[in-house]
This record gives C-alpha cells, sequence and structure tokens, in this order.
C-alpha cells in the first residue's frame, strides 16, 4: 500500500525526491501519511480537493483485499 501512494504521488508532483510516506499499522486500520514538497502540495490537493480524494477513493478500494480501512493523510 505505502509503495502504491508513492508511486501515485511522483506521477504527480514537480519533485518525487521529496516523497516520503510513513506507514502506522493499527488494529483494523492503516493510517499513510503522505508528505509532499511545499510547491507539490496544491497539485496533490487539486482543485476543490478532487486529486486527494481521488488518491483516498482508489486506496480505500484497494483496502478490501487486505480487510482493513487506509487513511491517506497528506502532511506538510
Amino acid at each position: 500500500m505505502k509503495e502504491l501512494l508513492a508511486e501515485i504521488a511522483k506521477h504527480m508532483v514537480d519533485y518525487p525526491d521529496q516523497i516520503s510516506v510513513k506507514k502506522i499499522d493499527g488494529k483494523n486500520t492503516i493510517v499513510l501519511e503522505l508528505a509532499v514538497a511545499k510547491q507539490d502540495l496544491g497539485k496533490i490537493i487539486g482543485v476543490k480537493g478532487r486529486n486527494i480524494g481521488a488518491i483516498r477513493t482508489l486506496m480505500m478500494a484497494v483496502s478490501g483485499k487486505i480487510h482493513k480501512r487506509i487513511v491517506v493523510e497528506l502532511v506538510e
């Protein structure tokens, strides 16, 4: 999951080398904290939050295979 999120984000930003994803495991939830360069925050969020919404939807769809809820948080 962590690698998938990083790969999606790499194709959306200008500074792909500054992407980092931190995984926090819980009992029923996995939290993925996505950190990008300040200049790329707008690209990840998108107009009216559509890009980050699409990323979260995609990650929730993938989470069905592991039977855990995946939460994507964008960190500065």
